[in-house]
């Protein structure tokens, strides 16, 4: 029995265990899907899979409060999949292994999933309670939402029946999120003959690695390495001062989360070797000096490898090359208004250049549609002077915050009288689907919250225990004191 199960309120805890063990990374949802089905089978509540794939639970108000209005409460199902480099976990078969360290859980060498998870778990511990007192419950948990929010994006119009929507899925305790950024995928690829590698050449495997990598929504602020970015400077350089070749690329594995790791194999001449090598301690060197009290570990290695029998054309090489060192990345605008907060940004997660395919992958994030369209025709500028095809998909828009949400203002009344101090209303940077349901249903009412979680997205992903307890409190007052339709 995992020892997190022993933690206080036992009712999340044991409910986030129980998930831990069911295999639940994006696009490989049907086990979780049968877990949660089940599970509200043996609580006696109403439950089905919709079309798109999301599980909806239906609980009957206490008596005497069926005239309150409905709450629903959502969040989603998948994690994002994350491992160490020496992890030999398989997100599809394999349960999340738990640990306390101090104050926070955490898991051994891949992301933990308490994003979202704590948020089902806590569906979950409403769902089961038969000493709660509340109106009509309603639990929405949706499906893919780390990849491309699929499961909002599908949810029928007609659906939920409530007239408030809790979104668990906020990562500060003591932060209702009011707002949220609007997101599009960028994807540029590039179809090409490989050239065959000059005979006699060298190798070499080019490794970044080390790096913190994070959130691309809630810690694109804090200036954290990019490793797609930091290998194109060492490339580049490769090229022009040891006549190095580019035989192929593979860097970031998540569309939502800031690359950590990189590798490249260059071909060079053989006397080129030690200069290649220099050229790497030399970039560690420049990277440890300007990334100091940001990033720490950071491991940059080039080592002799088997030479290629192929490698990309040279004029498409440094096409590629250009288009990745001039792409945009990282913040591009605050918010005028609220200079605290980041209005745009991109992130350049994914890049794979192989067997005569290159492909380019970039999650572009702004509160501003105006802006949205505009860092997306930049970087869409940028790939197709590279000659790249460049394709725009998964688009969603901003979370318009309320400031006069009646939800809100009970929130902020409850969390005083329960906790003696003033929470605070905030606009994430991060996507939510919050702005996706209100597309379907715009009359509803709708705040985001949750207990501290740090690091989505990546292995060092944890849970802060102190916020648990007072999150489960918050959540049954306010469920008990919604008021009537």
């Amino acid at each position: 029995m995992s020892e997190i199960r022993n933690l206080k309120p036992e009712c999340i805890w044991r409910n986030f265990d129980a998930l831990t063990q069911v295999p639940r990374p994006s696009g490989h949802l049907e086990k979780v899907q049968n877990f949660l089905l089940d599970f509200a089978a043996q609580a006696g509540v109403e439950a089905f899979k919709d079309p798109a794939g999301n599980i909806v639970m239906r609980k009957p108000a206490t008596p005497g409060m069926e005239n309150r209005k409905g709450v629903i409460l959502q969040a989603h199902m998948d994690m994002v999949p994350q491992k160490t480099k020496e992890s030999t976990h398989n997100f599809e078969t394999d349960p999340i292994q738990t640990y306390i360290d101090g104050d926070w859980v955490k898991a051994r060498g891949t992301t933990l999933g308490s994003d979202n998870g704590v948020g089902v778990a806590a569906i979950m511990a409403v769902m089961e309670d038969k000493t709660l007192t509340h109106g009509p419950v309603e639990a929405l948990i949706t499906a893919d939402e780390e990849t491309g929010m699929y499961g909002a994006n599908d949810l029928p119009e007609g659906e939920l029946q409530g007239d408030i929507l809790l979104n668990l899925d906020s990562e500060t305790w003591g932060k209702f999120v009011i707002g949220s950024a609007g997101g599009l995928d960028i994807t540029a690829t590039l179809d090409y003959k490989e050239a065959a590698a000059e005979a006699g050449t060298a190798a070499i495997k080019v490794t970044l690695k080390g790096l913190k990598g994070g959130h691309s929504g809630l810690e694109i602020h804090e200036g954290r390495a990019n490793a797609n970015k930091l290998m194109a400077r060492y490339v580049r350089d490769a090229i022009t001062t040891c006549g190095a070749r580019l035989a192929s690329w593979h860097g970031g594995n998540m569309r939502n989360a800031i690359p950590f790791e990189c590798e490249a194999v260059l071909t060079l001449p053989k006397d080129s070797l030690d200069d290649a090598r220099r050229l790497c301690d030399d970039y560690r060197a420049t990277f440890e000096h300007e990334y100091a009290g940001i990033e720490s570990g950071i491991i940059f290695t080039a080592a002799e490898t088997d030479a290629p029998a192929a490698i990309v054309p040279e004029e498409i090489q440094d096409n590629l090359l250009d288009a990745i060192y001039a792409c945009h990345n990282g913040v591009l605008r605050m918010i005028p208004a609220i200079p605290a907060v980041v209005e745009t940004s991109s992130n350049l997660a994914i890049i794979d250049i192989t067997g005569s395919r290159a492909e380019v992958k970039i999650l572009a994030r702004s509160s501003s549609e105006s802006m949205k369209r505009y860092l997306a025709n930049t970087l869409q500028s940028c790939f197709c002077m590279a000659g790249m095809k460049v394709a725009l998909s998964g688009g969603y828009s901003g979370w318009d915050p309320n400031t006069d949400s009646e939800i809100l203002k009970l929130l902020e009344r409850e969390y005083r009288e329960l906790f003696g101090e003033e929470a605070e209303e905030k606009v994430d940077h991060a996507g939510l689907e919050c702005s996706v349901i209100l597309g379907k249903y715009p009359h509803l009412d709708i705040v985001s919250l949750g207990p501290t979680l740090r690091s989505p997205h990546t292995t060092g992903e944890r849970c802060y225990i102190p916020t648990m307890e007072p999150f489960w409190q918050l959540l049954k007052k306010t469920l008990e004191d919604i008021p009537a339709k």
